[in-house]
């Protein structure tokens, strides 16, 4: 028996690729179609951010991996980088996606837009 998602989203998979949700593989096949029509560019999916780096912590056997942000998609829009991530209204509100939110802004003076 298959186990069920935390929120309930199920994974796709559209044109050879697998997505989280439905919800954001319908948001990037909108996206595809923006870059289509040339109003956005150098449009990337899971494009990752290091938002501390790896580090070796006293009295511990190994090193701890950096902290990372993956986002669902990144473009560029006039010129400015866009940083997308689709969350429902219930995952917008976790303890760890709020703090990554937050470091995004502090670390790389990104602010995420969410769908």
């Amino acid at each position: 028996m298959k186990k069920r998602s935390k929120y309930r989203s199920r994974k796709v998979e559209q044109a050879g690729q697998k997505f989280d949700s439905q919800k954001e593989a319908c948001r990037w096949r909108e996206l595809e179609l923006l870059a289509g029509a040339g109003e956005i560019t150098e449009l990337r999916r899971q494009v990752a951010f290091v938002l501390a780096p790896a580090v070796k912590l006293k009295g511990e056997p190994r090193t701890k991996p950096a902290l990372r942000y993956i986002a669902d998609a990144t473009y560029r829009q006039a010129g400015h980088l866009v940083v997308e991530d689709v969350k429902s209204a219930p995952t917008r509100k976790s303890p760890l996606y709020r703090a990554k939110k937050h470091l995004m802004a502090t670390v790389h003076g990104i602010h995420i837009t969410e769908i």
